[in-house]
């Protein structure tokens, strides 16, 4: 088997409602879909999700799409996807960073080589040791009364009881109320928990998060610049409430140095941001080695997307904190022709073969920012 051709699409998929973050809200969301195919014909593919254009990573969707085409696609076709390993190294040594661009493209590797095999893709990375994941919902309405609202409804109908919320953007204080009354509001039966996205020096911290430990929130999600791993290690040392690193956490380096410091208590791992699947496994040996606890984290990606991480996930035993695997839930559509499943507050990992997902190319035609002839 030989890779014959790859193909690029930027999609925008409309979202049910606006998401807030401190960087970026979110009313449509950009993924870049990639098709690998076979030269006997079988299709693998793969999908990262960006935020914002370049608000969050320094790579874009356009920049993803065109180093692909340009610098990374000449390097593997005709190469046998079965090497995905050796492949992705290859391409680590031609071309710097572009840790998206990288995992985009050994995804639709893997789900090539997993169907080609007729097996789901996590055998591929030692085998399945959760059938379900716990799945994280983000409030982030702004309303507190709205908040209480639809976490009441999530509880009732047993899709989500962890409850993050978006608290970078506005006056800190304010949000740190807004969070202490919808975890009032919930109680004991839901994990009340919040994301900062970097926007607190460390004299805000100090107040706010004692504030939200002394309120029963369970975890503090990136309160600080992600260079300041000093910063990160203060806090992590001084409040029993976890600090999680995500935005300063991407490649193994990164968590070597996070873990060799104690930069923070938990891992939000992302596929994306560690430059793929393989790379991300070795991102989750170094928390297992370093007793540091796991949490499956996400770009926003769509069924596709969210089903790649579904199933790495599930290969992960120690995934502690659960996930915040929602992306299909906050979109009005998905461009594939099976859904992932939310049962009884978790996820049902998606079954093969490959990662267990059918595209639907007239959705993608219609999503994708110009019309392809090549999606048939």
């Amino acid at each position: 088997m030989k890779i014959h051709s790859l193909d690029v699409y930027i999609v925008d998929l409309p979202t049910i409602r606006p998401h807030h973050l401190a960087m970026h809200t979110i009313v449509t969301q950009t993924i870049v879909m990639a098709c690998m195919k076979s030269d006997d014909g079988i299709e693998g593919w793969g999908e990262v999700a960006t935020i914002g254009g370049a608000s969050y990573s320094e790579e874009s969707p356009e920049a993803i799409k065109l180093n692909i085409e340009t610098y990374m696609k000449p390097l593997i076709i005709g190469k046998n996807p079965i090497n995905f390993d050796a492949l992705s190294h290859l391409i680590g040594i031609h071309v710097k960073g572009n840790y998206f661009a990288k995992a985009l493209i050994e995804s639709a590797m893997v789900d090539l080589v997993a169907k080609y095999m007729d097996i789901p893709s996590y055998q591929l990375f030692g085998g399945q040791c959760h059938s379900s994941l716990p799945v994280a919902w983000t409030l982030a309405s702004g309303d507190t009364a709205r908040d209480i609202e639809e976490a009441q409804n999530c509880l009732d109908t047993k899709r989500h009881n962890i409850f993050k919320l978006k608290i970078g953007k506005g006056d800190p204080k304010k949000n740190v109320a807004h969070v202490i009354k919808i975890k009032e509001a919930v109680g004991d039966t839901a994990s009340v928990r919040v994301d900062v996205n970097q926007a607190w020096d460390e004299v805000t911290s100090l107040y706010c998060i004692e504030a939200l430990e002394n309120g029963g929130v369970d975890l503090i999600e990136q309160p600080l610049v992600r260079w300041n791993s000093e910063g990160m290690s203060k806090l992590s040392l001084r409040f029993k409430v976890p600090i999680m690193a995500d935005e300063s956490l991407g490649t193994i380096q990164e968590a070597y140095q996070i873990a060799k410091h104690r930069s923070a208590d938990i891992f939000a791992l992302k596929v994306p941001k560690a430059g793929g699947l393989t790379a991300t496994k070795k991102v989750a040996a170094i928390a297992e080695a370093a007793g540091i606890p796991m949490y499956g984290g996400t770009m926003i990606e769509s069924s596709l997307g969210t089903a790649i991480c579904a199933q790495l996930y599930s290969t992960i035993p120690e995934i502690t904190f659960g996930t915040e695997l929602f992306g299909p839930l906050l979109f009005k559509d998905n461009v594939t022709v099976n859904q992932v499943e939310y049962e009884n507050f978790e996820l049902k990992i998606p079954k093969g073969p490959g990662f267990g997902m059918e595209i639907d190319k007239e959705k993608l035609k219609h999503y994708s920012r110009e019309f392809v002839e090549s999606i048939n």
